[in-house]
C-alpha cells in the first residue's frame, strides 16, 4: 500500500465510485461528471507512475487540487458528512502527491 499507483487507483475508485453513486441515488449529472472526471485523472496519474511515465504524480496532485477545491469549502459551509469525506479523501492526495512532486523538484 506504499506505492503511489496503488493509493492514486484507490482514490480513483473511491472519487468515480462516489461519482456515480450520487448520480445513481439523486440523478445528479455534476455529480457523475465531477466523480468520474476526478477518479480519471487518479486513474490516470497511478497508470502513468505505474509505467514509470511521466506527469504521472502531477496528475494525481491536480485530481487533488480540483477535488480539495471544490469539498472543502463546502465542507467548512454545510458540516456535512459527503462534503467532509470529499476533504479527507483531497487532503490525503495533496499530502501524498504533494510530497513525491516536492521531493522530484527538490532533488
Amino acid at each position: 500500500m506504499d506505492d503511489p499507483s496503488t493509493q492514486a487507483f484507490l482514490l480513483a475508485c473511491l472519487t468515480a465510485g462516489g461519482g456515480i453513486t450520487g448520480y445513481a441515488r439523486t440523478g445528479s449529472i455534476p455529480s457523475i461528471a465531477a466523480g468520474v472526471t476526478v477518479g480519471a485523472l487518479y486513474g490516470l496519474g497511478g497508470l502513468r507512475q505505474r509505467n514509470r511515465q511521466p506527469y504521472g504524480v502531477e496528475m494525481a496532485l491536480l485530481a487533488s487540487v480540483i477535488l480539495a477545491g471544490s469539498s472543502v469549502p463546502r465542507a467548512i459551509k454545510t458540516m456535512k458528512p459527503l462534503p467532509i469525506g470529499l476533504s479527507v479523501v483531497a487532503v490525503f492526495g495533496l499530502y501524498r502527491f504533494g510530497t513525491l512532486w516536492n521531493g522530484r523538484v527538490m532533488a
